[in-house]
């Protein structure tokens, strides 16, 4: 219905997860719910001016313990002969034992093969005893157990080699990736000082955050500043003797660097409108905090706020979005758009 077109135009639907349901039964469901995604998003209106649609969509594959590896792969084939889908959305979990677990690595070719995105997405959490017996609602699992979760999530897959042994994959991290931007330079410095660890990978920590694409869902400009800073820089330590010296002085520059991966979210479904108004102040302050980055001039604000998706989607359909795909370093693979809970 065009009521319910109009709610989500600005917005994004919440976690489709598929891991309470057997191996068989998830590869069904999977596959029956990207065909109807696929046929949600490829009716619905066009936008007014090119040949876009209003509705693009990420596909699910089937995460679940005893999964095959033949019905990931045939799944991650279905997604990718979808033209509205423009990527896949993945848990933390993975197949239950993390995304660093082996059994994932023919999942990664292939998505890296085809050209997906992967849109990583907390759910779980963590340890909820950690939050202790006062009541403060949802305010810790929603403001720090999902960035918590992101940030080891990812970590994992970064000290597992996943991407220096696929270095055209694309992971887009939710909440402008956790805690991992501030505490990058010190996961460095703790690889650095394990040689087994160290030997695993090819580049300095703080390089891989280059290689990431982040929503930009951290509700002020300063982190969102920030997070454009330690992105920007990240070239800068490519090899594994890089040193923290080479990235010093950067300036602005380096913060728009940063800003070339770092894509508009919304955070729907949380956070409703509580008074008369209708308006999200959820989308309302991210949008204000892009606004307010000191450095970024109008062309770097107007990629994150939908010029760097369209890039990284493939939704390349005019001059502006062919500049922020040539200024995406890497990018020459990209394929769509997002509004990122």
């Amino acid at each position: 219905p065009s009521s319910r077109l109009t709610l989500v135009a600005p917005r994004s639907s919440a976690n489709p997860w598929l891991d309470f349901l057997s191996a068989p039964a998830a590869h069904e469901l999977a596959h029956q719910l990207n065909d109807d995604l696929e046929t949600y998003c490829s009716t619905s209106p066009g936008l007014a001016g090119g040949p876009l649609k209003q509705l693009y969509g990420f596909g699910l594959l089937p995460l679940v313990p005893e999964v095959t590896t033949a019905s990931l792969l045939d799944t991650v084939h279905q997604i990718s002969a979808l033209p509205h889908l423009k990527g896949v959305i993945m848990g933390s979990r993975g197949l239950g034992n993390g995304l660093d677990d082996d059994a994932l690595e023919p999942v990664w070719a292939a998505l890296e093969h085809a050209g997906l995105v992967v849109f990583l997405h907390p759910h779980y959490g963590v340890d909820g005893k950690e939050w202790g017996g006062r009541d403060n609602g949802h305010v810790l699992p929603l403001a720090l157990g999902f960035p918590f979760e992101t940030t080891i999530a990812v970590t994992r897959l970064i000290l597992a080699g996943v991407l220096d042994r696929h270095p055209g994959l694309r992971v887009l991290l939710a909440h402008s990736g956790g805690a991992l931007p501030q505490l990058s330079a010190r996961l460095a410095s703790c690889i650095a000082h394990d040689p087994v660890v160290a030997a695993r990978l090819q580049h300095d920590a703080r390089f891989y955050l280059g290689r990431l694409y982040f929503d930009a869902v951290a509700y002020g400009a300063e982190e969102l500043a920030f997070v454009g800073d330690v992105v920007g820089r990240a070239d800068t330590f490519a090899g594994s003797s890089a040193s923290a010296a080479a990235s010093r002085g950067a300036g602005l520059g380096q913060r728009r660097r940063g800003s070339r991966r770092m894509l508009f979210g919304t955070d729907h479904p949380f956070f409703p409108p509580l008074g008369e108004t209708e308006r999200w102040k959820s989308v309302v302050e991210n949008l204000e905090a892009i606004e307010g980055v000191h450095g970024w001039d109008e062309a770097d604000k107007d990629g994150v706020r939908g010029g760097n998706a369209l890039a990284l989607f493939g939704l390349v359909y005019n001059s502006f979005a062919r500049a922020n795909l040539n200024r995406q370093d890497g990018s020459s693979q990209a394929r769509g758009n997002i509004n990122a809970t």
